[in-house]
Formats: C-alpha cells, structure tokens, sequence
C-alpha cells in the first residue's frame, strides 16, 4: 500500500522542503486588501512582515474543500491511502472540517488530530513519513500519532501586545497599560489550546519562564519520555532569528539532556494573531 502524507503549511514545511521529502503541503490562505494569497506560493516570510509593518489588514481562513479535495484526488491517481495531518482542532475548524469530507473516501483518507501546530506538527509529519516507508497504513499511522497527541506541550513569548488585542484576545485599554508597562506574555498551547499562562516585564524574564515551565514538564509529565530518549525539542519565532539561535543556546544550557532540533520560523497563520519578535519553546515526543 503506497500512503501519502499530507499537511498544511501552519507545520512550517516550505514547498521545496516538501518536494525533497515527498509529502504534500497545503498552503494557507489569507486576504491583504481584498486580494486572496497562500502561504508559500506568493506570500512569503519577508512579504508578510513588510505587509504587516505597513498596517495592512490581514485576515486568515482555512484551505476551501474544493482544494482539499482536489488533492486528494489528485494523489489517489499515484497512492492507495493519504494520512492528512492538519493544524489542532483547537485551534482551527481545517481538521474538522478535513474529517467531515474524508468519510466519502471509503477508509482511504485518515485525518489526524494529535493538537499540533508549527514545529511539532512538523515532527508528526515526519514521523508519519518515516512510517509510511515502514509499510504501516494510514490508519495505523493516525491512531499512532493519535495516541501520542498529549505528549507535546508549547510556550511561546510575545513581544507585542498589538496583535493580540485586535484579535480580540486582549481589550484596547489593557493592550494600552500592557505596552506601556512593557509586558510580555507568555502563553501555552497544552491539550490543543492556546491559553494565558504568565505575565512578565522583559525577554529576559519570558524566556526565563518559558525555560523553567519546559523543565517542569519534562521532569514530570514527560519524565518518562525522556529517561527513554524520546523527547525532544525545538524552537520557532516570528521574524526573530538571531533572538531564536540565542534562546536555543540557553535552552541547550538549560536542559542538556534534551536535544533541540529545529530553530524554525512560525507559519504566518499564527504569525497573524500573535505578532513579530515571538519566541517560542516546543516539546514532543518521537518513536520513529
């Protein structure tokens, strides 16, 4: 059985990076003054950012069905399976909606939802090729990664509190006070979900946090994933690199028996609602 693998670019695989592994990426869509782009196609990192200086209203949406369904189909023509793997449904309707549609596929279409985004849903991605070599079908390749979807956990800094309030996550009066007094917050994606996790008055202090949270997981919840060496780690930002490969040295000095693998861009969906300057700290686990 020849099983595809498919994901979407909220996982950060660029389409030339995708093209080399074999696996197919839907580009997220977004609307600039009216006009419809996709992530990776003709909207890149540095466009984005330039747009979003300018304070050009953008807006995100999921990838339309009929795209969807066109790749599926398309694939059909080569493979006998596809493993879809979307952003969290707790952060998004894509997989929901991806599940809705599958159904017509006989079986043939598995969509996972393991709650990632970004760097780890990037690892499920991987992991899921890596299985799919190893003859396992598409639906062993979701109740995998399905079951392993609580080992993961991601806190992430940012920098400005703009974005946040205008997706009305923060009111304007307490963006106001936030900006004024300087303060970072640092939120958490744990079970699918981003929520608050803490208030603090610099970089510094955040990426202290964030370090000391990611210990605190890894020493406990995670600890026996760890003892077994299948944990990792890896670092995103938003436009923010050489801040990134510093936090990756600290991380690394920080938690020593733990590898960091990636030090990725996050993909401009989350970009949108949080901001430039983010930093961010992923784990997850890897069996394959």
């Amino acid at each position: 059985m020849k099983v595809a693998i498919v994901t979407d670019s909220n996982s950060g695989i660029k389409q030339s990076e995708a093209e080399e592994l074999g696996i197919y990426v839907l580009p997220m869509p977004f609307t600039i003054a009216g006009e419809t782009y996709f992530e990776d196609i003709n909207l890149n990192q540095e466009s984005f950012y330039e747009l979003l200086k300018k304070g050009e209203d953008i807006s995100t949406s999921q990838p339309s069905i009929g795209s969807v369904l066109d790749l599926w189909n398309e694939l059909f023509k080569k493979y006998d399976e596809i493993v879809h793997i979307p952003m969290s449904s707790g952060l998004s309707e894509t997989c929901n909606t991806a599940k809705t549609f599958s159904k017509d596929f006989n079986g043939k279409v598995e969509v996972v939802d393991n709650h990632r985004i970004s760097v780890t849903q990037k690892a499920s991605v991987l992991e899921a090729l890596e299985m799919s070599k190893q003859g396992k079908s598409a639906k062993e390749i979701r109740e995998y990664l399905e079951l392993s979807k609580s080992d993961s956990s991601i806190y992430i800094m940012v920098d400005t509190l703009k974005y946040l309030k205008k997706g009305g996550r923060v009111t304007a009066a307490g963006a106001a006070i936030g900006t004024l007094l300087n303060i970072k917050p640092v939120l958490q994606i744990q079970g699918g979900k981003l929520d608050a996790y803490q208030k603090v008055m610099s970089v510094k202090q955040a990426k202290n946090a964030m370090i000391k949270a990611m210990q605190k997981d890894l020493s406990g919840k995670f600890k026996e994933l760890v003892d077994s060496g299948k944990m990792f780690l890896a670092v995103a930002h938003t436009n923010n690199k050489k801040n990134a490969l510093e936090f990756v040295d600290e991380i690394k000095k920080a938690i020593p028996n733990v590898e960091v693998v990636y030090c990725d861009p996050l993909s401009l969906s989350v970009s949108c609602h949080i901001g430039p300057g983010a930093l961010a700290i992923a784990s997850y686990v890897k069996n394959y």
